[in-house]
């Protein structure tokens, strides 16, 4: 293992500091009750998207300190920060009205064909749906898309914190695994498959349907297991409430949508892309719903601060991965995704020389599969945690909660992963 340079091993300790912090924010918020002369300092430390920001940002002024201004801001224009400006645009348009819309009547139209009772069909359809959708509209995308419906027609009623947690779980890792149809939506295949040739037709042909069988399984085990409450839920659509969308309004929402995935990588033509929509929506304000800027902004800024303080860990991280038999790499990359993004893993990979098929494979698959443990463990996870915190109680989501509650929907996808 080479020796780090100084700022390497600050950057490794405030990594370290700022994982600990996503397990303390409930903490935070704990203080910002008993200490009211300061609770906007403890709110804002107990905001899971401020975290990596946060602590980033102590990194950067210890850093202009030891190198100086040019040093720090030629850092930091090193960064590649396209991913963090990808997902908060796409997470604003996914979460437009029109789209959100479509994406409910199809959601309970798919429903209506489950031999199931209503609510228990569309809950089921929503964690089994929605992620796999995510493989063509990208994860970020379908992330915001089932975290609202999830919120707005099941966690905002009177449900146990148990089946909250458990709908939560399954959600974070059907995301991250249900992206693994094509080689564009899900951020650790995105990162590595031009380099490593990967098409559609292996996607799918070897990760994709062992992908959707978990997919269908977790969703159907929550829904099992849970079906005494969700029986008792009235999902039925509430009675409709401001102007109808026109179908020419929901056609040039998805155009824009689909402009800002075909144009993931270049963030000048996206950008772009995102400012004629933001016209639009002003335009045609009485089609819309506010867009979501700050839930949008907040998740930006976390992986803003995610990539800053991710891009001094390869120093450990790569040597740490070279060397490994092929279920090493595998349980190695499960575990440390849940410490960093599966994206940046999975990038530090590649560049490992000499690497076979099989460690390919065991390392992107390792990935995905410990996508849903942690809310930095996989980049849409953020964009679901702004949405949905707010239904859990004391409106803040358990770190810890999340852990627990997703280790048996990854346990699932660990035995198709390496037994299919």
């Amino acid at each position: 293992m080479p020796t780090p340079s100084p700022m390497e091993l600050v950057a490794t300790v405030l990594f370290a500091v700022a994982v600990l912090h996503t397990f303390l924010t409930k903490h935070f918020e704990h203080l910002a009750h008993v200490q009211p002369a300061h609770a906007g300092f403890w709110h804002l430390l107990g905001e899971v998207e401020v975290v990596f920001g946060f602590w980033a940002a102590v990194f950067l002024v210890i850093l202009t300190v030891s190198t100086g201004a040019d040093g720090a801001i030629a850092y930091l224009e090193s960064v590649n920060v396209t991913e963090a400006e990808f997902v908060f645009v796409v997470m604003v348009i996914a979460a437009s009205r029109p789209i959100c819309d479509l994406a409910l009547a199809l959601t309970r139209a798919g429903a209506r064909l489950l031999p199931l009772p209503s609510s228990m069909a569309f809950y089921f359809a929503v964690l089994a749906f929605m992620p796999l959708l995510g493989s063509f509209i990208t994860e970020p995308a379908a992330m915001t898309l089932a975290a609202l419906i999830l919120r707005d027609n099941f966690l905002n009623q009177p449900l146990s914190e148990r089946l909250k947690y458990a709908t939560l779980g399954v959600l974070f890792v059907n995301v991250s695994i249900g992206g693994t149809l094509t080689s564009f939506a899900a951020p650790p295949v995105l990162i590595v498959a031009g380099k490593w040739g990967w098409d559609l037709a292996f996607m799918f042909t070897t990760f994709g349907w062992k992908a959707a069988i978990a997919v269908v399984v977790n969703a159907a085990v929550v829904t099992a297991l849970f079906r005494r409450e969700l029986q008792g839920l009235d999902t039925s659509p509430p009675s409709a409430k401001g102007v109808p969308v026109p179908a020419w309004v929901t056609l040039i929402h998805l155009l824009f949508l689909a402009g800002v995935v075909v144009f993931g990588h270049h963030p000048k033509v996206f950008i772009w892309i995102f400012l004629l929509f933001l016209g639009f929506v002003s335009a045609y304000a009485r089609y819309q719903t506010p867009p979501i800027l700050r839930e949008g902004l907040l998740v930006g800024f976390f992986l803003m601060g995610l990539v800053t303080l991710g891009g001094q860990q390869a120093w450990w991280l790569q040597p740490l991965l070279g060397g490994l038999s092929d279920t090493v790499v595998f349980f190695g990359a499960l575990g440390l995704t849940a410490l960093t993004d599966n994206a940046a893993l999975t990038y530090l990979g590649s560049l490992v020389e000499g690497t076979t098929d099989s460690f390919k494979y065991a390392l992107v698959a390792g990935a995905v599969a410990g996508g849903g443990l942690t809310v930095i463990a996989n980049a849409p996870n953020p964009a679901g945690f702004s949405i949905l915190r707010g239904s859990f109680a004391d409106g803040a989501i358990s770190p810890l909660g999340l852990l627990v509650s997703a280790l048996a929907p990854t346990c699932t996808a660990i035995l198709v992963f390496q037994l299919l």
